[in-house]
């Protein structure tokens, strides 16, 4: 609901003088009389009550004469955003070093996996007009997401990836060719995949070069990140009592291997050794592949100022009735 005029609704203002100036005036008459001697005759609480009312129903019409000028308006305004032409595939590694804790969230230190959902949930936040999909990998590729104008759904489903939920291993190649054969059958202007891993291609019947070059063929991007510190990281183990304890181990990133899948793409790789610059790589990202948005808005409002006048109206002819009524 909506006031065409809102600018009126400010003599609503005026209601509280008018309550004050006739509160000094003393009570309401009922009737009017020519002369004290008939006034005596009908004189009584009854009477005094119907001055009351009659100065309610005054205000009443007053109010709804004032609201009604303001002229409300009720209706329905629909925004209809057109999908901007971006397929965007993630594919995100859950392998097991991406347990390692070399990243931080609030001030405090977070595995991997968990500040990665955290980035690329906002990255998510910020393409609302893109179709968007999800993939995990470890040993094998895992469709978590199809490409989707859905982004809460996506978003739930971001959340729910687990380290473990797919078999231990770093199968880059086949990450990229399965997001290439999801990607391939797109009528999108741009098809782009984003792949992020803190490892080397230790599994999987598809060499990364090889899947890059169907990606091409395809004219799919292919934008890699790899993610993690350079040397040793913190991971957590579990020892041969059963406790969780935390152990130095040495990080090894294929960045040359990496490199060439996005150069061969037409795309860019990344590396994000801390929180900061993972939030650093996906907002790139996010400027350079852009496009134009068109937004449509549609509104139907219907006039209530009929329906307002008439209650004034309404109102003024029952105060009309009341005060100029017969006594009995």
């Amino acid at each position: 609901m909506r006031f065409l005029h809102p600018e009126l609704l400010w003599l609503l203002g005026l209601f509280p003088l008018l309550a004050l100036w006739r509160g000094r005036q003393g009570a309401a008459p009922a009737v009017i009389f020519s002369s004290i001697s008939l006034a005596a005759e009908v004189a009584g609480p009854k009477r005094a009550r119907q001055g009351s009312l009659l100065l309610i129903l005054r205000l009443a019409t007053l109010f709804v004469l004032i609201v009604g000028l303001a002229r409300p308006q009720l209706g329905d305004s629909v925004t209809e955003i057109e999908a901007s032409g971006i397929d965007i595939l993630l594919a995100v590694d859950v392998s097991g070093s991406m347990e390692a804790m070399d990243f931080t969230l609030g001030g405090k230190p977070a595995n991997r996996l968990e500040v990665v959902k955290k980035v690329v949930d906002e990255f998510i936040a910020q393409r609302p007009n893109d179709r968007i999909g999800l993939l995990a990998f470890a040993r094998r590729p895992y469709l978590v997401s199809p490409l989707t104008l859905d982004h809460d759904w996506l978003r739930k489903r971001l959340e729910s990836l687990r380290i473990g939920m797919v078999e231990d291993g770093t199968a880059i190649g086949s990450a990229i060719g399965s997001g290439t054969n999801r990607l391939r059958s797109q009528k999108a202007k741009s098809r782009i995949l984003i792949l992020l891993t803190d490892g080397m291609n230790t599994a999987g019947r598809i060499p990364p070069l090889v899947a890059a070059e169907a990606a091409e063929t395809m004219k799919i991007k292919v934008y890699t990140i790899g993610a993690g510190t350079r040397g040793e990281a913190p991971i957590p183990v579990t020892n041969a009592f059963g406790r969780r304890q935390i152990v130095r181990m040495p990080v090894n990133i294929d960045e040359k291997t990496l490199s060439a899948v996005a150069e061969r793409t037409g795309a860019i790789y990344f590396r994000a050794t801390d929180t900061d610059s993972l939030n650093k790589v996906y907002s790139e990202i996010d400027k350079m592949e852009t496009t134009t948005r068109t937004i449509k808005k549609f509104e139907n409002y219907r006039e209530l100022f009929p329906v307002f006048v008439f209650t004034a109206l309404t109102l003024l002819g029952i105060d009309l009735l009341r005060s100029r009524r017969r006594l009995p």
